[in-house]
């Protein structure tokens, strides 16, 4: 009892009564039951755990394995775009090397035309 003549309740002390107060009834309505539930329950969790654990795994090996794809992908295009590049000025310059310019063509129809008359 306090010094105002009311009871001192121990807040720490009732919650760990209260607990094995509880566990006790757990006990006595659930007996073995109980303890093989718990079990189980332990069981399914290490279950789950090893599951999840794979699957991470599982996870970061695909991750990778996409990473390496990818990787290549844009290797391969990288290579691709180069050549297409060194296609285009291999075709531009092939062009500029036919083209006559305006003092040959000229030349040429000039002479074309002198054959044209003698005949």
């Amino acid at each position: 009892m306090s010094t105002n003549g009311k009871p001192v309740i121990d807040l720490n002390n009732k919650d760990e009564q209260t607990s094995s107060k509880i566990d006790l009834i757990k006990n006595i309505i659930f007996g073995d039951n109980i303890q093989a539930y718990d079990s189980e329950f332990e069981a399914l969790k290490k279950d789950i755990l090893e599951k999840k654990r794979v699957l991470e795994e599982l996870v970061e090996e695909v991750r990778t394995e996409i990473n390496s794809a990818l990787d290549s992908v844009a290797t391969d295009v990288n290579i691709r775009v180069t050549e297409l590049e060194e296609k285009l000025e291999d075709k531009i310059e092939t062009l500029d090397a036919v083209k006559l310019d305006k003092k040959t063509l000229g030349s040429l129809l000039i002479e074309l035309g002198e054959k044209v008359s003698k005949k």
